[in-house]
């Protein structure tokens, strides 16, 4: 995937202008959001981090809801734009050129659901690309600070969806249930059969309420899984 495009069946992701590239966790992750929610009934959507604008359009693809788009990296600011413009959805997509923090600072509109893809490795190692630690690192955005922003902008009846590295799984339970969100759903995910998991997918509410769990395979003995297969379908040409 690390083309100067990624065509899908209903829109293209230019990502030429960014060090993050549309990934396969990512793309499931999008997936997974749209089939444990109900898309028709949301009206307002925020998408924390959009990079290059690729979770906005695959929820764009099954919602009329308008959906907010942050985005702290220039570059990634006009990437999602042209992305935006180019696709079907272009009236019900916009991108605010700033960190989520100065966002719910100085916004008061609430959402149905809010999505994040967010910063993996905090206090590790980093890269000499400049670009690619802002959207990989938390040096800009740590787990507590999105916690109280999500809790912020999201109506009481509202999801919150968030795909981290597994290992991080139990200390976003512990910030979030600290500030009052609650796991209500959380699905590990492994490359393969034989790999250990390497990234979860979390759906929060407001409300106390017990978590399902389950796991996804991305890839078998024959290619993709069958669930995997069943959930990008959608979204995927080869599929």
């Amino acid at each position: 995937m690390s083309n100067q495009f990624f065509r899908f069946k209903e829109f293209t992701v230019h990502q030429d202008k960014t060090a993050m590239k549309v990934c396969t966790d990512a793309c499931l992750f999008g997936a997974w959001v749209v089939d444990n929610i109900d898309m028709p009934s949301l009206k307002n959507i925020l998408d924390i981090g959009t990079g290059t604008g690729l979770l906005s359009l695959m929820l764009a693809q099954y919602s009329k809801a308008s959906i907010d788009a942050v985005e702290i990296n220039p570059l990634a600011v006009e990437q999602a734009r042209s992305n935006f413009k180019e696709s079907k959805w272009e009236d019900q997509l916009q991108v605010h050129a700033t960190s989520i923090i100065e966002y719910a600072q100085s916004n008061e509109k609430q959402f149905d659901l809010i999505i994040s893809n967010p910063p993996f490795f905090e206090q590790q190692l980093k890269s000499k690309d400049s670009q690619r630690n802002i959207a990989m690192h938390s040096a800009k955005l740590t787990l507590t600070e999105l916690a109280r922003c999500i809790l912020q902008l999201l109506t009481d009846s509202g999801r919150a969806a968030i795909l981290l590295p597994w290992n991080r799984l139990e200390e976003w339970r512990g910030i979030a249930e600290k500030i009052g969100l609650f796991v209500i759903k959380e699905t590990l995910v492994k490359q393969s059969t034989t790999h250990d998991y390497f990234r979860v997918m979390i759906l929060l509410q407001k409300k106390a309420s017990t978590t399902s769990n389950d796991t996804i395979v991305i890839k078998d003995g024959n290619g993709y899984s069958k669930e995997f297969s069943k959930l990008l379908a959608p979204y995927y040409l080869a599929l």
